[in-house]
């Protein structure tokens, strides 16, 4: 049996969502692009039928992928336990005064150009359960470094 992964009732959402349109519109794009080839004619020698075979495939391979992370999903309701937690929007302040803000997410959630992150990341379990006015050590590459919390949310 898998692990079960946490994730936030948003990330599993939108993990439907992602799988909906895998089936559907781009199953679609995949049948329509088959069909261009086809009509072109002698299929041994046509690198338009071999590129949409190898979009079929990896297209089915990840909606197994995200099933299967569906099917492994333990939802955290945002805000249901005390301190920060999975769904937390989190403003800190490092030593410098610089600003961070962060959505705490499961690892199936992460994109750290959003400012998504793990809570299994160094900073994730760092602010695990911590509340404004708390301040927190990080293990980083390059040394431990504090930040206090300014505010939490759960939007």
């Amino acid at each position: 049996m898998a692990e079960k992964m946490k994730m936030t009732r948003k990330g599993y959402d939108q993990l439907k969502k992602t799988i909906e349109h895998l089936k559907t519109t781009r199953r679609e794009q995949i049948s329509a692009d088959m069909g261009v080839a086809i009509a072109d004619g002698d299929l041994r020698e046509s690198a338009a039928y071999d590129q949409a075979r190898m979009d079929q495939s990896e297209n089915e391979a990840r909606i197994l992928e995200l099933e299967d992370q569906l099917e492994n999903a333990l939802i955290i309701e945002e805000g249901a336990q005390d301190g920060v937690t999975l769904g937390a929007h989190v403003v800190l302040q490092d030593g410098t005064g610089r600003e961070h803000r962060f959505e705490i997410v499961g690892t199936y959630e992460v994109d750290i150009l959003k400012g998504k992150i793990s809570d299994q990341s160094p900073i994730g379990q760092a602010l695990a359960g911590s509340r404004v006015g708390d301040t927190v050590s990080v293990q980083m590459p390059r040394g431990t470094q504090e930040f206090k919390v300014l505010s939490v949310s759960y939007e």
